[in-house]
């Protein structure tokens, strides 16, 4: 699987470079495109070079003021074309070039058609006087006129429409055997994690996941490096073909000129991308590790090292992300020919600038680097914070995000998480309070739920969820329903309310046939019979005055 996976990244690099401009030069009929060469002169005028092309291929360099350099290469480049297309149409035309003294310099003529004076620039540009240039360049340009005549006779096109033929054919079974090998690797990979789940069918969940998601970045990789692999096949492919003809070898030259930055910035980005994916595969891979690890695995520690995993991966590949993509800006920035360094110092200034604007957010980043490091709590963790709390859902850098009982999401910013409580760090615990009547046998009581609890935590449904042998601490207060006898329950994180619920009813049955009532809140009112005597013979006395009266 490793090295399937080597060999099209391999394959994919070796394409997207040879589609490249500084490797152009080793494909026929491609020029080695550089960018345009500033060169300064003695005065405060710049000059600046530029090429003469002759169906897509250099024939010389020349130089001019970059004031005047475009309407130069223009008119040199104009009297190459008509002169080559001339001599072209005329198969029995000679080709005559001749170098001549005008104003003491040097000017190329070719059957008696100028082509261009040579200058003192041009020749302090190739360090030879004018003359000496001047018939280096006629050599050239009778050469390269002479085998431009030639490729376009029917022999040559025939010839090179073979090649053409041949080329577009090795291109599609390329492709074609490409593409086969890219679904047998994903079959393969399908078959490798049905086996590896079937092999170890005791793993843990967080293992399993790890190594899913690794699974899918790396099949994610490959599925890019494919693509850019195409693109690089048929695309390179089909400009070979171009640069096969004479004709067509100028619209080769301007795809490459068009495509040169687009090609350098795509290079970048695509090299990114592959870089922050195969980062997200080593942090799965080396959290997977950690997880499985089985001197760390202890029976305290492992349930919560499988909660830091999801946080501490999280935020690792966020750190990354952002590495990487601050990496792909600054080679994006060279590859355009741009002087990062005084943008890094201006990026200095910015930053002192943004963080005396941003001391929030700042805080926010140390102080959830501070809960990530020191495990204060982690993804899936019930917290509580101030008057807030629940299921700890999304962890970075700037804020925490619960889930309350409600299911309401909420939002606190790390820098305003001063303390907090996290009721599934490690273990929990059910904390309970059983009511029980005053004139109950407190012994009998206490025995009771003794029992209750021992024979639930010998039961295989909930005994790996209860730690520790429940403790029965006793009589914990004197309460307006009775005697309150305490109960400590030991559990896994987060399993006290599924075990303090499931005990509640078990020691509501027991009690019921044990007879011992839960008791109710009770009131007792006491009269005083003194008072109430008197308060009748006064009653009476009232009744017989008003009878009299009558």
């Amino acid at each position: 699987m490793r090295s399937r996976f080597v060999a099209i990244a391999f394959s994919s690099i070796v394409v997207t470079v040879g589609v490249m401009p500084q490797a152009t030069a080793q494909i026929p009929f491609i020029p080695n495109l550089q960018p345009p060469n500033l060169r300064s002169s003695d005065s405060d005028n710049r000059t600046v070079t530029g090429w003469v092309y002759l169906d897509g291929r250099r024939l010389f360099q020349i130089t001019a003021p970059r004031a005047n350099i475009t309407e130069r290469l223009e008119n040199i480049q104009q009297n190459v074309n008509q002169i080559s297309q001339n001599y072209f149409q005329n198969p029995d035309a000679n080709l005559d070039v001749q170098v001549k003294t005008e104003n003491g310099l040097p000017v190329i003529y070719v059957n008696n058609q100028q082509v261009m004076t040579i200058t003192d620039q041009d020749a302090r540009l190739r360090q030879v006087d004018a003359l000496t240039l001047a018939k280096q360049i006629s050599d050239s340009l009778r050469e390269q006129l002479q085998q431009a005549k030639q490729e376009r006779e029917p022999e040559f096109l025939v010839r090179q429409g073979a090649i053409a033929v041949g080329c577009g054919l090795t291109i599609l079974a390329i492709s074609w055997g490409l593409t086969q090998w890219k679904n047998r690797s994903q079959r393969n990979s399908i078959q490798q994690q049905l086996a590896s789940a079937t092999a170890s069918p005791t793993a843990r969940p967080i293992t399993l996941q790890l190594n899913k998601q690794q699974q899918s970045h790396i099949q994610e990789v490959q599925k890019r490096l494919h693509q850019i692999a195409q693109v690089g096949i048929w695309g390179g492919g089909g400009l070979f073909i171009l640069g096969l003809f004479p004709y067509t070898r100028s619209l080769q030259l301007g795809i490459f000129l068009g495509l040169q930055i687009p090609v350098k910035l795509g290079a970048v980005a695509i090299g990114t991308y592959v870089a922050v994916r195969l980062s997200y595969v080593l942090i799965d891979r080396f959290t997977s590790a950690l997880v499985s690890s089985s001197a760390l695995l202890t029976p305290e520690t492992s349930e919560r090292l499988q909660l830091r995993v999801s946080t501490i991966s999280g935020v690792t590949k966020s750190i990354v992300t952002i590495v990487w993509l601050g990496v792909g800006i600054l080679f994006a920035l060279v590859s355009l020919g741009i002087d990062v360094v005084p943008l890094l110092a201006g990026a200095g200034l910015v930053g002192v600038a943004v963080s005396l604007a941003s001391q929030n957010l700042i805080k926010d980043a140390i102080n959830g680097f501070l809960i990530i490091l020191e495990d204060q709590y982690a993804l899936g963790d019930v917290i509580s914070v101030g008057t807030v709390g629940g299921l700890v859902e999304n962890l970075n850098l700037r804020m925490t995000q619960v889930r309350d009982a409600e299911g309401r999401l909420i939002t606190i910013p790390n820098s305003e998480i001063k303390i907090v409580a996290n009721l599934s760090s490690r273990w929990s615990r059910a904390d309970l309070t059983i009511p029980v009547d005053y004139q109950t046998d407190i012994d009998e009581a206490l025995n009771l739920i003794k029992k209750v609890a021992i024979e639930m935590d010998e039961d295989p449904e909930w005994q790996h969820k209860i730690v520790e042998t429940p403790q029965v601490l006793g009589i914990d207060n004197f309460g307006d329903r009775g005697l309150l006898i305490r109960v400590w329950i030991k559990t896994q994180p987060l399993k006290q309310w599924d075990v303090a619920r499931e005990f509640r009813r078990r020691l509501k049955i027991a009690l019921d046939h044990a007879g011992i009532s839960i008791p109710v809140p009770q009131q007792a009112i006491w009269v005083n019979d003194g008072q109430m005597l008197v308060s009748s013979e006064s009653k009476v006395k009232e009744k017989h005055s008003t009878v009299n009266g009558h």
